[in-house]
């Protein structure tokens, strides 16, 4: 099972070697365009390291996309280490910045990669991880009497409602993971008014 970081949540982890500081820090994102302007911003809250390294992937049910870079050290050494200790936690959607200042010191390609991944995976350890699902998406339409009622019964037996509309009937938007369990419970709730309607996926 693929999980991801909380949203609100921003893991850093920080390591002192031979010198060099290694800052980590991760976030939960959705995009491509959402990981580089947080490379962007890791960038400039640390103006004076001498490398940004990094790696992302993100993922849905269709398509992968995985990123790294080493900016600036040896081939190999720090984006590719990053990407793999995303990677061995099984993180989707969570993009991964290491920022290095220098000491003077040279640690080796082994000890580069070795304080590049290991500097994530402190941080990934202390995070929030939370699974990463495919969420079913329905539209119920019931009355408009009915609306409010449904639409507090669902989110007290743990269902999320997304969306109440307003047209000629109401409709309620829920998803859910386990769609068994809401036909059961609407089944019960309005036996059997309600009309429940499939419309897609999420993943989240």
């Amino acid at each position: 099972m693929p999980f991801t970081l909380d949203p609100e949540a921003e893991p850093r982890s920080e390591a002192l070697i031979k010198k060099s500081r290694f800052i980590a820090r991760l976030r939960h994102v959705g995009s491509e365009d959402a990981a580089t302007e947080f490379i962007t911003v890791v960038r400039e809250a640390d103006r004076g390291a001498n490398h940004h390294c990094f790696a992302y992937i993100i993922s849905d049910d269709e398509t992968r996309i995985e990123r790294h870079s080493d900016d600036g050290e040896p081939t190999g050494t720090a984006g590719s280490p990053i990407l793999n200790a995303l990677e061995s936690h099984d993180l989707v959607n969570v993009v991964a910045v290491v920022s290095r200042y220098f000491g003077g010191v040279r640690l080796g390609t082994g000890g580069l990669a070795r304080a590049y991944s290991g500097t994530v995976v402190s941080a990934v350890e202390g995070a929030d991880l939370r699974p990463w699902l495919r969420w079913q998406v329905y539209r119920l339409t019931a009355h408009h009497a009915e609306a409010g009622w449904l639409e507090s019964e669902l989110r007290g037996r743990g269902f999320e409602v997304t969306g109440v509309s307003y047209a000629e009937s109401a409709v309620i938007t829920v998803i859910c993971v386990d769609a068994t369990r809401l036909r059961s419970a609407l089944a019960e709730m309005t036996s059997g008014r309600a009309e429940l309607v499939y419309a897609g996926e999420v993943w989240r």
